[in-house]
């Protein structure tokens, strides 16, 4: 694969591509590659971060945020045969800490990384509400329908996020690490991988028809009244006195539930991207050595 030797093995099903990946980082795997939508990457970065270990990315899967943002090419293969040119950067991983989403009785802490986006009620709910068999059958459209289907329904309870002092009232947030959301969409058009922040947008209606509006004010790119953007490294969010679990979704799967943390925490991963010399500072760009093999990281850190 674009004279990289390279060992094939297929996820068997959900988490297995974080076991899988973090066996490759303590087998001195210096590169791991992962095939696949926002989901199957997330996992991976779970897997060797925060670590030395490489990671490339052929894009797959339904939207693939990260694929988009940095442009990579829409076909897998063609994206490995330039990944050897690609070069790594360090960068930083949203944490996100909260609740599991509980079926009776007491549930673990939820602990993950992030690359892309964090999604806090409207969209974590559609995500719960979506089977398996219909975002198969339709992809992108089954999240489009399975959104119009559940604004009718969805009760946008208010939820409370404590950033940089300040206490701010809403009803659906983004939290983002890439300037992209749904692949598409730029709702966070100043943000970027290699910023120590997140972009952090807030819609605050409780108006069914006004979600409407946000989704085309995305299409079209404009901004409206009643959606706060700011930057932050560190948001608290709850939902205060709902007596119903609000949820959040990270890089597009269902995560847990509130009250939950999202923090930036940096320097976490080698992140393989094609060259720019005119954005990359000589400084954060590495030498890659696709066939070389290093020390792992030390599992316990992760």
């Amino acid at each position: 694969m674009g004279g990289i030797d390279a060992k094939l093995v297929r996820t068997e099903g959900p988490g297995s591509a974080t076991t899988l990946a973090r066996l490759s980082a303590a087998d001195d795997d210096t590169l791991v590659i992962a095939c696949g939508g926002d989901g199957t990457i997330n996992e991976v970065v779970n897997g060797v971060s925060p670590g030395k270990v490489m990671l490339g990315i052929l894009p797959g899967g339904t939207a693939n945020i990260i694929a988009k943002e940095l442009k990579l090419p829409h076909n897998p293969v063609e994206a490995a045969r330039q990944l050897p040119f690609w070069k790594p950067r360090r960068i930083g991983l949203g944490y996100a800490t909260g609740r599991a989403i509980s079926s009776g009785g007491t549930a673990e802490a939820v602990r993950r990384y992030f690359l892309s986006v964090a999604g806090i009620g409207y969209d974590a709910y559609v995500i719960h509400r979506l089977t398996f068999e219909f975002k198969m059958s339709l992809g992108v459209a089954a999240y489009v329908l399975e959104g119009v289907k559940q604004v009718m329904r969805y009760s946008f309870p208010v939820l409370t996020c404590r950033t940089g002092g300040r206490e701010i009232q809403a009803t659906f947030a983004v939290v983002q690490r890439t300037s992209r959301y749904a692949g598409w969409f730029r709702t966070a058009p100043l943000q970027s991988i290699t910023k120590p922040h997140f972009g952090i947008s807030l819609y605050k209606s409780r108006r069914r028809l006004r979600y409407f509006l946000y989704g085309a004010a995305a299409i079209t790119r404009q901004t409206l009244r009643d959606i706060e953007r700011l930057e932050s490294r560190k948001a608290d969010f709850s939902a205060g006195a709902c007596k119903e679990d609000v949820y959040f979704e990270l890089d597009g799967e269902l995560a847990g539930a509130l009250p939950a943390t999202f923090e930036m925490a940096p320097d976490a991963l080698s992140l393989l991207m094609p060259p720019d010399p005119s954005t990359t500072p000589a400084e954060d760009v590495m030498a890659i050595q696709p066939c070389a093999r290093g020390p792992a990281p030390d599992p316990t850190t992760r």
